[in-house]
């Protein structure tokens, strides 16, 4: 008997230490680790004779990109069948999806659940806000009072044009815990607690609140219930070093691109409360703004330096919400975060939304410059400066 057993354990012995010694796909174990971690694997699609069909792998990352969209289809496409998901839909870069036809029914109403077609529209979607010399909005013009530039060059043509007055909002709460701004922490905690109550509606808008220090922490994921809003931020402890960067980059490319991913037409922000200094992201300033730009994410950010002087935070911040068409504020005394809260709410609720047609335009991946031009002088429009082309 226990000759048999030796013979079994010494056969098996191999295959163990082959299993032991196989490779094993690493994941990230930060936000800035990887810009993007490969996509979890499709579920086994079935040939109609019970036997499963594994999906062929994903194409690696080229140059730091991300990897094209692929599609494995099993019947020939029928006519005005699209499900874009490229561009906006899953990378943010600025190209809108085009119409997506229900599972199960093909454009002339025909059942054919097998055909996906992925089809690359060359839209591009902007949100922007237009204020006159004494920064109040103004709310009442018409795609006809603009003037639209795209790489330099005259958009090609105007698509849609909105008052975008009413759009479920998508907002992300960044609040700094660093112990740069331990003094003030809990009074910017409640400030931000009264901005979540009043403009979250519930079952139309929903928020996330992320407090970072050293690393990023969610300590309430979306959800448009105030309380748990609220709870979220007053899990909040101050203390540790700060990587900004990084918790923008999060919160967008883990987030607010996630959500809602082509179903509906959102506005996503993201409120950003701290001093603007940084000593421990990973990514660098420009590749959080990127990440911002490719998510179509707007910036407000609240300064909590109340020395009275412009520092280099501050620069910083300004930085991030020129570059994503959003504003920063600077409260001359800790009383006047309160308002500065106020006034991006009424931004939120006071903003177009343009879609337009690029001149010349070539899916190579490259940044493109926005420039959206009011025809009356005395009126100043904020907008995102840009995009990413997809690629082919």
């Amino acid at each position: 008997m226990n000759y048999w057993l030796i013979l079994v354990l010494a056969a098996a012995l191999p295959w163990g230490l082959v299993a032991q010694d196989s490779p094993q796909q690493q994941l990230p174990n930060a936000p800035s680790a990887t810009k993007y971690p490969p996509p979890p694997p499709a579920p086994a699609a079935s040939t109609g004779n019970g036997q499963a069909v594994s999906p062929a792998p994903a194409p690696a990352p080229q140059n730091g990109n991300p990897p094209p969209a692929t599609t494995t289809s099993t019947a020939s496409p029928s006519k005005g069948e699209t499900n874009n998901a490229t561009g906006q839909a899953e990378y943010g870069v600025g190209s809108a999806p085009s119409s997506v036809t229900p599972a199960g029914a093909n454009g002339d109403g025909v059942d054919d659940t097998l055909t996906v077609i992925r089809k690359r529209v060359d839209e591009v979607n902007v949100v922007f806000t237009v204020t006159d010399k004494r920064d109040h909005f103004v709310k009442d013009l018409t795609q006809n009072d603009f003037r639209v530039y795209d790489d330099s060059k005259p958009a090609l043509s105007i698509q849609s044009f909105n008052r975008q007055t009413n759009l479920p909002l998508r907002v992300g709460l960044l609040i700094d815990a660093s112990n740069s701004v331990r003094d003030r922490f809990k009074f910017e905690q409640e400030a931000a607690i009264e901005f979540l109550n009043q403009i979250i509606r519930p079952r139309f808008d929903k928020a996330f609140v992320i407090g970072f220090d050293t690393t990023p922490e969610v300590t309430q994921d979306f959800s448009d219930d105030a309380e748990a809003l609220s709870k979220g931020v007053r899990m909040l402890r101050a203390g540790g070093g700060t990587a900004m960067y990084d918790a923008i980059y999060f919160a967008c490319r883990d987030k607010l691109m996630q959500v809602d991913k082509g179903q509906i037409a959102t506005r996503r922000a993201i409120i950003l409360l701290s001093d603007g200094e940084d000593n421990q992201s990973r990514v660098s300033r420009e590749e959080a703004v990127e990440m911002a730009q490719r998510a179509e994410v707007i910036i407000y950010a609240i300064s909590t330096n109340t020395s009275g002087l412009k520092l280099r935070g501050d620069k910083v911040l300004e930085h991030f919400a020129e570059e994503t068409g959003g504003k920063a504020f600077f409260p001359f005394k800790i009383e006047d975060v309160s308002n500065a809260f106020s006034e991006i709410s009424d931004e939120l609720r006071s903003q177009y939304a343009i879609s337009y047609k690029p001149a010349d335009f070539v899916a190579d991946g490259k940044y493109r410059k926005i420039e959206i031009l009011a025809d009356n002088k005395k009126y100043h429009v904020r907008a995102r400066k840009g995009y990413y082309a997809p690629r082919q």
